[in-house]
């Protein structure tokens, strides 16, 4: 199934915790390609979904988009 991230609160939230893309990576071990294709509004699964959002110390449903 695949999600589409809100990338508004997604930034907010890195912005919040001052993470850069590189931190996130680290964290939630998703690619940086897929970090990059997230924040410029591309759908992922909802596992990388999970794994952004575990990053970033979050609920999921905190930085996903309502459709």
């Amino acid at each position: 199934m695949s999600v589409r991230i809100d990338r508004v609160a997604m930034i907010a939230e890195m912005a919040r915790k001052d993470i850069n893309c590189n931190r996130l990576v680290e964290l939630s071990g998703v690619s940086r390609v897929t970090v990059t294709a997230v924040r410029n509004g591309k759908s992922c699964s909802r596992e990388t979904a999970d794994k952004l959002a575990a990053g970033l110390g979050v609920p999921v449903a905190d930085i996903i988009k309502e459709v």
